[in-house]
């Protein structure tokens, strides 16, 4: 791809930007750990609510997204929950305040007001562990996909790793210079340029595709949301080799198995509360609270310019690029479509704003992964067990090499990883199957102590290694990995409950301190028990009704705000009309059942409401 001079020199300034920034953050940032990982604790909820969903704009996700849109028109909505993306609305209904109430620094950390000093220490140890394999694994993860994406894009001919290797270098000074502040300030400014991004590739695809011409290029019920068992799409007269991709995925010919296994996966890893990563710590970087529920709140409603980007590249791919696939035969390659817009619908300079856009949606996800996880070497390796009087200095010190080597094990793990696909499947149905149902029960079961989380997170994680890879064996037609979640749930569920009825349960004071500290609810009437007598007063939270349900009502909400911009950017005016519906119903219930009921600013601990 060739680039004019001008897209070089807004590329370049681009870079020397987000490197000043960190340069401008290290002063502020080396006061001490919870500057350096955790801003000060002073950053306000919207800013951290736009760094997380800059952290969340993949650029890896979205050419997946593209081509899923692509292939399975609106039924594709629904596809993201795979991760589950509406893990954010449980979030923002409850479980921040949970997370925030524990004034931890880390998810480790966060552990041992839930086990103790004593028995979190296997269970501090085994959540290290997997925090450090996931974020290495999306390092890993980011390493391939802009790898292959610089290889499309930029005009030197340098290999995909060379790019990967040179690209997450640069972003590395500013994140290991300026800490989490820097991270949140590049973030807010990559966000910006990616939100101007989309609305330019919305409007191109607006103004340059006829409002009927849609509906020549696309299947027939290619706008329609809704699905049975499978999905009847026949692209036979316009992409016969797109038929052959969709038999081969499996997805499908079994949609509806596929999606009741993804919707009860989706709500199980939400109500085990935010994973060990970039997500958790701007949690706890939340002023308060309330604080921490907002800011897990506005992340979906930013991302509303990435719909806009994915359906404006959609709908130029399906009239512009599909005559070009055609000529490929069975080989279709699904990364001509961002290539073709960019270089026939764009003009020099606005090239490498775009390009500047997609790059920051990398760094800006790479930069908070590489943060989070040094958080994790640092505060519960290195000062919890080698220097644990080190001083401030000394402590981010150790910071800078820590973020050094989880960058390194990363690139080390993308230079040996094949697929995208393969890694992808693994982390969203593999380890995240193993981190679940200790997770839960941490939650709503009292009895769950130290040896039950670390039985159940190691035999979880062991089942994601040997599960994806023997029920394929068993039964083929599950071969994709998320088949693969229920049985290492099971098998995580029962080692949590077999390790922790055959031990001591974790002591009262623990129990009573986690319990009025975090108020959950759930299996908690032994330990309300034993409250009742210091405090005759103290009230059981009752809200798991009304959580749940604002719950459900709120991934109604985030899904509005998915298909709203797809349909305006597609001109399908009905379908607009009832996104837009329900998205003012769903809003004005959440702002009278969720909003209105928001703890103040300076309650952290709230006897009645939770």
């Amino acid at each position: 791809m060739q680039l004019s001079t001008l897209d070089i020199i807004v590329l370049v300034v681009y870079f020397a930007g987000m490197i000043s920034v960190g340069f401008y953050a290290t002063r502020r940032a080396s006061k001490n750990l919870d500057s350096y990982f955790l801003g000060g604790k002073t950053l306000p909820w919207w800013l951290l609510g736009i760094s997380n969903a800059s952290a969340m704009w993949d650029i890896t996700g979205t050419m997946w997204f593209v081509y899923i849109l692509y292939a399975y028109g609106m039924k594709a909505v629904f596809l993201p929950w795979v991760w589950p993306i509406f893990n954010q609305v449980f979030d923002a209904v409850y479980i921040s305040r949970w997370i925030r109430r524990s004034n931890a620094r880390t998810g480790a950390e966060w552990i041992t007001t839930r086990f103790g000093a004593k028995g979190g220490e296997l269970s501090r140890g085994i959540i290290v562990l997997f925090a450090l394999i996931s974020v290495v694994s999306f390092i890993g993860y980011e390493f391939q996909g802009i790898g292959k994406f610089c290889k499309v894009f930029l005009p030197w001919d340098l290999s995909p790793n060379t790019y990967a290797i040179l690209l997450m270098g640069i972003t590395a000074i500013y994140v290991v210079l300026g800490g989490m502040l820097s991270v949140v300030l590049t973030d807010f400014a990559q966000f910006l340029l990616m939100a101007l991004s989309a609305l330019v590739i919305g409007a191109i695809a607006m103004m340059t595709v006829g409002a009927g011409t849609l509906d020549q290029v696309t299947p027939a019920g290619w706008r329609d949301i809704t699905f049975g068992w499978n999905i009847a799409l026949d692209w036979s007269a316009l992409l016969p080799a797109m038929n052959t991709r969709i038999a081969k995925e499996g997805i499908a010919s079994m949609f509806g198995l596929f999606f009741f296994v993804m919707v009860v996966k989706g709500v199980m890893v939400s109500m085990a509360g935010a994973a060990p990563n970039y997500d958790m710590q701007r949690i706890l970087a939340a002023k308060s609270p309330r604080e921490a529920s907002l800011m897990s709140s506005i992340v979906s409603v930013c991302l509303v310019p990435r719909w806009i980007l994915i359906g404006g590249i959609t709908l130029l791919g399906l009239v512009y690029v599909t005559p070009e696939f055609r000529k490929m035969g069975d080989n279709i390659d699904f990364e001509l479509v961002l290539p073709y817009v960019i270089n026939h619908f764009l003009p020099a300079g606005l090239i490498g704003i775009l390009l500047a856009g997609l790059l920051s949606s990398f760094m800006a996800n790479f930069s908070a992964t590489v943060n989070a996880g040094a958080a994790y070497l640092v505060n519960d390796l290195y000062k919890a067990y080698v220097n644990p009087h080190a001083d401030n200095r000394t402590l981010v010190r150790f910071s800078y090499l820590a973020s050094v080597l989880i960058l390194l094990a990363g690139m080390g793990i993308g230079l040996f990883i094949s697929s995208i696909t393969s890694i992808t499947q693994w982390i969203v149905a593999g380890l995240y199957g193993g981190y679940t149902a200790a997770n839960v029960l941490k939650w709503y079961w009292w009895r769950l102590n130290g040896h039950g989380y670390f039985g159940g997170m190691l035999v979880g994680l062991t089942s994601a290694l040997v599960v994806p890879k023997v029920l394929p064996m068993v039964a083929p037609a599950f071969h994709d990995p998320t088949y693969s979640f229920p049985f290492i749930v099971l098998f995580s569920a029962i080692a949590c409950v077999a390790a922790s009825l055959a031990t001591e349960p974790v002591d009262q004071e623990t129990l009573k301190n986690f319990y009025r500290n975090v108020r959950p609810w759930g299996f908690w009437k032994p330990v309300h028990a034993m409250l009742l007598k210091d405090d005759p007063t103290i009230e059981p939270n009752r809200n798991a009704g009304r959580d749940l349900l604002n719950c459900g009502v709120g991934i109604c909400w985030q899904l509005m705000l998915v298909t709203t911009p797809l349909y305006i950017i597609f001109r399908d005016l009905r379908g607009t009309l009832i996104s837009l519906t329900v998205l003012v119903v769903t809003t004005v219930f959440l702002k009278k059942f969720w909003y209105d009921r928001l703890e103040p600013h300076n309650i952290i601990t709230d006897n009645v409401v939770s």
